[in-house]
């Protein structure tokens, strides 16, 4: 029998390659004459790069870049096991752990540090490059991704503009002279399941701006600026990003890609899928376990075990898909008819979330033995 394990990470307390290995323990104890194949797992968001590095025999490489308050911090991006693509997650540059409640400020917090990181792989010789939008302190359109990679933002006197969306409304001309020459030979994907446009009701201001620090003032004006720069994007370039579903994830660095560079928009599970071959693992699979931390209704967006799911049965018709979760949240029963057989919660008994997060990696590997012991006996 052929066992296939792919989750996610489990977040705060497992990488999806150690819930992997927990899992595969587990399944060893009650069957261990089973073919398992493990391939750990990803959306796109967080644990993206560990999880694909571990997937391809990759490495990780780490640089000191510009944060979104304009302070170095160390950044971790991956180079798979192709040697040829990057896999960057821009949080790890300019993400929302870097600012506190009483730092927090979105008027001119930059992604300088994402180009740096972009910069910092074709140094390496990469050009293809995987990039995961989500969990930014930024709401700068993606101005200072392109700032570090050569762009100019000048105002009226020709004067460079500062860090931040909210100098976007002094923004007169574009100078795209010194972008990186090296951005036209490659090939960039971004890795979102958030369809937001740039600007309006539903846009990175609106919508992603108060948890980054915005006051309804502060969305007013960035909203304000990052229409003014999509305009000027607009009759500079002949780029039209401004309603561009996914234009508006990490507080509109999907829109700066977009405008200076040949990225294109991806489901962030679908591009794991195919970065580590998901598919041709699964052929000929019996059964799959996959899971993360939590598992509701709003898995079947996009998240990890749906996509999974999904990819599984695409080339293995008859596997069983399982996932197993710590938390099994409402609406489950609607993920059923997307691919998944059922769905286990993984915690004994009542936990503080302390002790949950310690015994993580042994109750997984308990949940998944018993999993595998009901397939047996079933078998």
């Amino acid at each position: 029998m052929k066992i296939l394990i792919a989750p996610d990470s489990f977040k705060g307390s497992l990488t999806a390659r150690q819930a992997a290995d927990a899992m595969e323990r587990g399944v060893r104890r009650a069957m261990p004459d089973a073919e398992i194949v493990c391939v750990p797992m990803a959306d796109g968001g967080e644990g993206t790069v560990q999880s694909l590095v571990d997937a391809t025999g990759g490495q990780l490489v780490t640089a000191t870049v510009t944060g979104p308050l304009g302070t170095p911090v160390d950044a971790t991006y991956g180079i798979l096991g192709d040697g040829a693509t990057a896999v960057i997650e821009m949080a790890a540059a300019s993400g929302i752990q870097f600012v506190d409640d009483n730092t927090k400020n979105p008027l001119v917090t930059t992604t300088y540090g994402t180009g740096e990181l972009v910069r910092d792989a074709l140094d390496h010789g990469v050009r293809s490059f995987i990039v995961g939008l989500g969990g930014s302190a930024t709401n700068d359109g993606g101005a200072g991704m392109a700032q570090a990679l050569g762009v100019k933002f000048l105002d009226a006197a020709g004067e460079e503009l500062p860090f931040g969306g909210a100098a976007l409304a002094d923004l007169a001309t574009l100078d795209v002279s010194g972008l990186d020459a090296r951005l036209a030979e490659s090939t960039i994907r971004l890795a979102s399941d958030v369809t937001n446009p740039l600007t309006g009701p539903t846009g990175a201001s609106a919508v992603f701006g108060p948890q980054k620090g915005a006051t309804p003032t502060m969305v007013a004006e960035l909203d304000a600026a990052l229409g003014h720069y999509a305009a000027v994007v607009r009759e500079s370039l002949g780029r039209d990003v401004e309603t561009v579903p996914g234009a508006g994830a990490a507080g509109g660095l999907g829109a700066g890609f977009l405008a200076f560079t040949n990225a294109d928009m991806r489901s962030g599970v679908k591009l794991v899928v195919d970065a580590t071959h998901l598919k041709d693992a699964a052929v000929g699979a019996d059964v799959c376990l996959t899971g993360e931390g939590g598992i509701d209704r709003q898995t079947k967006f996009g998240k990890t075990p749906i996509g999974t799911a999904r990819a599984v049965k695409s080339v293995a018709p008859d596997c069983t898909v399982v996932a197993i979760a710590a938390n099994v949240g409402d609406g489950v029963d609607e993920l059923y008819g997307e691919g998944i057989d059922a769905i286990f919660g993984m915690l004994p008994g009542v936990e503080t979330l302390p002790q949950a997060i310690a015994d993580a990696s042994a109750n997984l590997e308990h949940a998944a033995e018993n999993v595998a012991r009901l397939v047996a006996h079933a078998a």
